[in-house]
């Protein structure tokens, strides 16, 4: 349930109201946005009259959200979040760019890449230190040895670091990073998200395999309901029939998610086509479908790469796209 203020309400008189909503044990998350402050009133709602809440004088309207989501939902909060990483905007029509190799490799191999992808326009480094792989026998990442390489490309660059968690019990290691991601197979581990809403640090949640957008929602309210709100929504390719592809793309998931919801959306076309040749197209077709965003793989001698070698992109080819990029973005703007 949601109730509108009528604009001219005073902090005093929405303390008063708010607190009168707590003690039905309701929690009420506060959006205050552009023109209007919106009360989200999250639990067991029925106790609530709407007919006398909706008849108070500061009270606009009063409507029932029927989604299961509700702290993601752009009813809760009309307005984009923007979430800030140092100096780089997410959201809110600020568009980021995210890019790195699968995994981290060697300090001479990220550092590598680091500086040409920020050459080139990157404002975030993507990489692996723990590999989720399908194999028990593939590379399984640097593990810690490969964060402590990220922070060091970090310092040569001064790009921000996103890199995945896989397990709850290294959340230590991860403390100087600056977004944690929750990879396709942990979107629905739901521990792992209710930790994680516990700490007050970027988290970019990407899309499950086969997995709805509801149930993707779903998942970023599990880490916003422990009271972090800063998460990225991602979508990176599900499951289908097809075959030519390593996933199908679903780029109708940004239109979508910016309607059903106030986060951030960025598209991972890497890990969505699993075809170099094809992640630019995708990119550029992302891009103009408006997301926030792209997180590419890009690795100095993709042929040697210890992971997904044939999804990245050279640091020419990653150039090539982000002049591409930039004017799909002058196009739509």
């Amino acid at each position: 349930m949601i109730a509108v203020l009528k604009h001219g309400t005073t902090p005093e008189q929405t303390d008063h109201l708010i607190a009168w909503l707590k003690r039905m044990n309701l929690d009420v998350h506060i959006s205050h946005g552009a023109e209007v402050t919106i009360l989200g009133l999250i639990g067991d709602t029925s106790r609530v009259d709407m007919e006398l809440l909706g008849s108070l004088e500061i009270v606009e309207a009063v409507k029932r959200v029927s989604e299961p989501f509700k702290q993601a939902n752009r009813k809760f909060h009309p307005d984009d979040t923007v979430i800030e990483v140092g100096d780089v905007k997410i959201g809110g029509g600020n568009f980021v760019m995210m890019a790195g190799p699968c995994s981290v490799e060697s300090e001479e191999q990220i550092i590598e890449i680091a500086k040409a992808v920020k050459a080139s326009g990157a404002n975030i480094l993507r990489g692996g230190a723990f590999k989720p792989r399908t194999s028990p026998y593939a590379f399984q990442g640097m593990q810690g040895k490969g964060i402590e390489l990220l922070l060091k490309a970090k310092a040569e660059t001064g790009l921000p670091i996103v890199t995945e968690i896989m397990n709850i019990s290294t959340l230590d290691l991860f403390a100087d990073i600056d977004i944690i991601q929750v990879g396709a197979r942990n979107m629905q581990n739901f521990d792992l998200l209710k930790e994680l809403g516990k700490i007050n640090k970027p988290i970019l949640l990407k899309r499950g395999l086969a997995n709805t957008l509801q149930e993707l929602l779903m998942s970023a309210e599990y880490i916003m309901s422990e009271g972090n709100e800063n998460v990225i929504l991602c979508e990176r390719g599900i499951r289908t029939f097809e075959t030519a592809t390593r996933n199908t793309l679903d780029l109708s998931a940004v239109s979508v998610l910016h309607d059903l919801s106030h986060l951030p959306v960025i598209v991972d076309p890497s890990h969505a086509t699993g075809k170099a040749k094809l992640v630019p197209p995708m990119a550029a077709a992302a891009t103009a479908a408006g997301a926030d965003g792209l997180i590419i793989e890009v690795h100095n001698n993709p042929a040697c790469a210890l992971c997904d070698g044939a999804q990245s992109l050279t640091p020419a080819q990653f150039d090539e796209l982000s002049k591409r990029v930039a004017k799909v973005r002058e196009a739509i703007v």
